[in-house]
């Protein structure tokens, strides 16, 4: 199969070639003191960038659905304190304009995967998105999906895999590995991984980060907290912010195997 990967320059960092992109942060942005500990975290072990959703898509509406603009304006501020660009998530069109004015990269979740009015929004916006596969679709789907982003005008599109729903139960989903090197074969876009949704526990993380790293993904986007025993939502997922240091070293090792080296965002800072 021919890997044809065109890497892309997104917030000042090439996605696709051979550095490999980090994306930590929050499930969710809580408080500005859980925010900034977090940040801070994600900085000082060498991520990339630093993921925090202010807007929450949950299955169910009486859950936690995010601090809204109240999270946006703390994103900001982490940003202004750490120099990382920031990765956030939108769930509505009529938020594109409003989130676009904050984030550096916008996500769009599994849910959203098909909800082809925002992915037209978002590319005519004219943002770097990242796409999450939906938790039943085809790799087919998902890159037609991203197609209504470049047709909307945004060609920095970077594809997500994050775990399919199975007949297995011991965990939150299947991460289909093998989804990584068709997608290569499939588009030029770059694709990364979410070892934390996938996982659902924070143990299994680690060993499914160097899965995909050896599979050949273009980066990972993992969840971490201060306290996830106290997080409002996705606790057992999300790593602890003292672990985070570990966890890069060793990301950074097998990324070495392969030639890639970890983009670090702190080279950004003034």
């Amino acid at each position: 199969m021919t890997h044809r990967t065109t890497p892309r320059t997104i917030a000042g960092h090439t996605v696709g070639g051979d550095e490999l992109l980090l994306i930590a942060g929050p499930c969710t942005v809580e408080s500005r003191a859980q925010l900034t500990t977090a940040a801070d975290a994600v900085l000082a072990a060498g991520a990339t960038m630093l993921r925090g959703g202010a807007y929450k898509p949950r299955t169910s509406p009486t859950s936690f659905q995010g601090l809204g603009p109240e999270g946006l304006e703390l994103l900001r501020e982490a940003r202004e304190r750490t120099g990382l660009p920031i990765v956030t998530e939108c769930v509505d069109p009529r938020d594109v304009e409003r989130v676009a004015a904050v984030a550096d990269v916008v996500q769009v979740g599994a849910r959203n995967m098909q909800n082809y009015t925002l992915l037209t929004e978002l590319g005519r916006a004219g943002m770097p998105v990242v796409l999450k596969r939906g938790l039943s679709a085809t790799l087919a789907e998902l890159v037609s999906a991203a197609d209504y982003i470049r047709n909307g005008g945004s060609d920095d599109v970077v594809l997500c895999e994050r775990g399919i729903r199975t007949f297995e139960t011991a965990y939150r989903f299947t991460l289909d590995i093998l989804a990584i090197p068709v997608l290569k074969g499939m588009t030029d876009l770059p694709v990364i991984v979410d070892p934390s949704h996938a996982a659902g526990r924070r143990d299994l993380v680690e060993p499914l980060s160097l899965a995909a790293i050896a599979a050949g993904a273009d980066g990972l986007i993992v969840e971490t907290h201060p306290d996830p025993d106290a997080a409002v939502c996705d606790g057992p997922q999300q790593l602890h912010t003292r672990d985070l240091p570990a966890y890069v070293a060793r990301l950074r090792d097998a990324a070495a195997i392969g030639g890639r080296a970890l983009t670090a965002g702190s080279a950004m800072v003034a």
